[in-house]
């Protein structure tokens, strides 16, 4: 009976965890700054809050409409490549056989080793073997459009929601500060669990998403402020 893989890698998490955190911090930066933008140009509190709620809902359909078609036409492509395949692999089975094995020998093996596991391989799962080792296309890694987008729009949506709750219950006269503090705040426990997951170094994380959040933050306010004092 042939033991079943277990173990459960970080690279499995690519795919939902690049656009969760993609869209988490969208959220938050986006949101936060444009709330600012508006406080920063005098506007009242209500109308800080309807940008902030049209912005969550624009900015959640965006990100799950832009993240679903860039990934669509990654799938696209892979199914394209695999297409290809297949008609290569029905027209010229030894040929690409050779081609396999050619690959397993650039990666060290032995000419006659490798003609071995091209034939296995091949006679297990002939397109799975070239998906694999010649064009890079795994199952763990395979575009998965749907996934991305709703994982996109979800995180979007809790990640603009931060800042939100933030200004609902902050007085106006105290909004810029507390939404800017509380928003580096989140952005740098995003960052921190981000990094987590995906087995980088915690402060590294959390340091590179909290400084580009300021960024957009702090040019957003500059310019509302100097919007509000021309108008």
């Amino acid at each position: 009976m042939p033991l079943r893989h277990t173990e459960r890698h970080r690279t499995e998490r690519i795919g939902w965890l690049r656009a969760a955190v993609l869209g988490a911090n969208d959220g938050i930066v986006s949101t936060a700054s444009l709330i600012l933008g508006v406080a920063a140009a005098n506007g009242t509190h209500s109308s800080v809050m309807v940008a902030g709620v049209a912005g969550l809902v624009a900015g959640a359909m965006s990100m799950a409409a832009g993240e679903y078609v860039s990934v669509h036409s990654q799938a696209d492509t892979e199914q394209a490549d695999l297409a290809r395949e297949r008609q290569e692999l029905r027209a010229d089975g030894p040929a690409e056989r050779r081609e396999l094995t050619a690959i397993y020998v650039g990666r060290g093996l032995d000419p006659a080793l490798a003609k071995q596991v091209a034939d296995q391989l091949t006679a297990h799962d002939a397109l799975g073997a070239h998906a694999r080792d010649e064009l890079g296309i795994s199952e763990a890694l395979a575009a998965r459009p749907i996934q991305a987008a709703l994982a996109s729009a979800a995180s979007f949506a809790v990640g603009a929601t931060m800042p939100l709750l933030v200004t609902a219950l902050t007085p106006q006269a105290n909004l810029i500060a507390l939404v800017s503090v509380t928003s580096l705040a989140f952005l740098a426990l995003l960052g921190g669990v981000a990094a987590r997951a995906g087995g980088a170094p915690l402060m590294v994380g959390a340091w590179r998403v909290t400084f580009w959040g300021a960024l957009a933050m702090g040019l957003t306010a500059g310019v509302g402020a100097l919007f509000g004092t021309v108008v």
